[in-house]
C-alpha cells in the first residue's frame, strides 16, 4: 500500500493566486492532479490544504482515496505541511510519495513506475530523474516515517534527501511533468507549453 501527500496549503503569493487552482486543460490543476492520483495504483491520497481553504475546497473529488487535512501550521512552509500528511497515512502503507501542487503534468503512467519500481527494489528514497534533474514525487520507505515526524519545519525535505544521499536511488524516466513546476503566472504559461500532451 502506498500514500501520496499532495500539498496545496501555501500562500501561492507568486502566483498571485491559489496554484491548485490554476486552470490547465479545461480542469483546475488540483482536480486535474487527483484524478491522475485516482487513477493510479496509490492507495490513499492525503490532500493537505491550508491558505485559501475554502477556495480550494469546492474543487476536490468526493472518492473514497482522498483525504482531507488542513494544516493549521502552513505558514511554517512545505516541510510542515508534509509531516501533517504523515501523520494521517495508514499503518499499512510501505512508502509515502510526496507531491506539491504545482507539478501538475505528472501521468498516472509515471506514478505507476515509480511505485513499480520502489517495490521491486525497496530503497530507502526513490527519486525521479528527467536528464540531469531531479523530479517528483520522491517515493519514502515507511522506514523513514519517524525521521520525517521528527524533521524540523525549517529543514526542506530536499536536505532530508540530500542527508540521505548514498541510500537515494535516482529513477531515470522520460516523463518532463516530473520536473515541470511553476511559481508565477509566466512559468505556468510557459511549462503549459513544455506540457506532455
Amino acid at each position: 500500500m502506498f500514500s501520496c501527500i499532495l500539498l496545496s496549503a501555501g500562500e501561492s503569493s507568486r502566483f498571485g493566486s491559489p496554484k491548485g487552482l490554476a486552470t490547465s486543460q479545461n480542469k483546475t490543476v488540483i482536480q486535474q492532479l487527483q484524478e491522475t492520483l485516482v487513477n493510479s495504483q496509490v492507495d490513499e491520497i492525503i490532500v493537505v490544504l491550508g491558505a485559501q481553504k475554502e477556495k480550494i475546497e469546492p474543487h476536490l473529488l468526493k472518492h473514497k482515496k482522498l483525504i482531507i487535512v488542513h494544516n493549521k501550521d502552513h505558514k511554517l512552509g512545505q516541510t510542515s505541511s508534509f509531516k501533517a500528511g504523515l501523520k494521517l497515512t495508514s499503518i499499512r502503507a510501505k512508502g509515502f510519495l510526496l507531491l506539491p501542487i504545482d507539478f501538475p503534468w505528472i501521468t498516472t503512467a509515471t506514478i505507476n513506475s515509480l511505485l513499480e519500481h520502489f517495490t521491486k527494489t525497496k530503497p530507502l528514497i526513490l527519486v525521479p530523474k528527467y536528464k540531469d534533474r531531479n523530479g517528483h514525487p520522491p517515493i519514502f520507505h515507511n522506514k523513514l516515517l519517524p525521521e520525517l515526524l521528527n524533521l524540523d519545519t525549517s529543514v526542506g525535505v530536499n536536505s532530508f534527501i540530500h542527508a540521505h544521499q548514498n541510500k537515494t536511488t535516482f529513477f531515470p524516466m522520460d516523463d518532463i511533468g516530473t520536473v515541470l513546476t511553476f511559481n508565477t503566472q509566466e512559468e505556468f504559461q510557459k511549462a503549459w507549453e513544455q506540457r506532455p500532451t
